[in-house]
C-alpha cells in the first residue's frame, strides 16, 4: 500500500482518544506526538531521556491540546514487569488506550556481520522487536476495550529489503514485519483491533543522521510531510485495514 498524501483530515480525526508514542522524544516520534495532539488525541510520550519528553509535554501544552503524559522507560533494560507496570499506570492515570504508535528505534551503526557482537544483536532485538510485542501484550486488555483500536508498527526499507552490513537492525525490523502479519491474523476475530506496518523510507532524522551523516539534510523528506499517513492509520478511516505494509515513499 502507499501514502496517503491527499487524505482529507478532519480537525477532530483523533477526539477523546489516547494514543501511546514510543520514541516520542525526537525526530518522526516527536512529530508524530505533535500531530495526534494537534487532531484531538490525549498523546502518552514514551522515551528513555525525560528532559526530551518534557520539552514535547511542552509543545503541546504551547499548542493548547490535551494534557499529554509522560512515561520514561529504556527498552534495552526493560523486562516483562516493566511493560506490566507502564500498562497498569496507563490504567490508571487516563484509564484508556485507542492507539499505540512504535516508533523506538536502535542501531549501533552500519557495519559487516563479522564484527557485529552478540551484545549489539541482543540490544537491537530487544528495543526493536522485543519491545514492541511486549509493550503491546502488556497494553491489549486496554486496547480490547476500546471501540476501535490502532497499533502501528515501523519497519525500515533494509528490513523488508534487506542488504548488507544493516545485520542485526534489518534481521530485528525483518521481524516486525512477522509480527504484524501474525497478530493481524490472530486479531481477524476482533473488528475492533488493527495492527499494520509503515516504512517511513529515508527521512530527515537524527536515526538517519548517524547512519548517513554525509547527506545534505534539506533535500531529504521531512517527518512532517509523512504525518498524513500516520493519521490515516491511527484513525478511523483506516478500520478494515490490517496487517498490511505501508510504504510512505514507495515501495523502494
Amino acid at each position: 500500500m502507499r501514502n496517503f498524501k491527499n487524505y482529507s483530515i478532519t480537525e477532530d480525526l483523533l477526539k477523546d482518544r489516547v494514543i501511546l508514542v514510543t520514541g516520542a522524544g525526537q525526530g518522526m516520534g516527536r512529530v508524530a506526538a505533535l500531530t495526534y495532539a494537534t487532531y484531538g488525541a490525549t498523546v502518552i510520550l514514551h522515551g528513555r531521556k525525560v528532559d526530551k519528553l518534557e520539552c514535547v509535554y511542552d509543545e503541546i501544552e504551547t499548542l493548547g491540546k490535551a494534557q499529554a503524559a509522560i512515561h520514561p522507560l529504556d527498552f534495552e533494560k526493560s523486562t516483562e514487569k516493566d511493560f506490566a507496570i507502564m500498562a497498569q499506570a496507563i490504567t490508571q492515570q487516563l484509564g484508556r488506550l485507542d492507539g499505540i504508535l512504535h516508533n523506538a528505534a536502535f542501531l549501533f551503526g552500519v557495519s559487516p556481520l563479522e564484527i557485529q557482537t552478540l551484545e549489539q544483536w541482543q540490544a537491537m532485538m530487544q528495543v526493536n522487536l522485543l519491545a514492541p510485542f511486549a509493550l503491546t501484550r502488556a497494553c491489549l486488555p486496554l486496547l480490547k476495550c476500546s471501540s476501535d483500536a490502532c497499533v502501528i508498527m515501523t519497519s525500515d526499507t533494509h528490513g523488508h529489503n534487506p542488504t548488507a552490513y544493516w545485520g542485526g537492525f534489518a534481521v530485528a525490523k525483518a521481524g516486525v514485519e512477522a509480527l504484524v502479519k501474525i497478530q493481524a491474523e490472530e486479531w481477524e476475530i476482533m473488528p475492533n483491533l488493527r495492527i499494520n506496518t509503515v516504512i517511513p523510507g529515508p527521512v530527515n532524522t537524527p536515526q538517519r543522521a548517524k547512519t548517513h551523516p554525509g547527506e545534505v539534510k534539506h533535500s531529504l523528506t521531512q517527518p512532517e510531510d509523512l504525518m498524513s499517513t500516520y493519521l490515516y492509520l491511527m484513525g478511523p478511516d483506516s478500520i478494515g485495514i490490517n496487517g498490511q505494509t505501508i510504504f510512505c515513499q514507495g515501495d523502494e
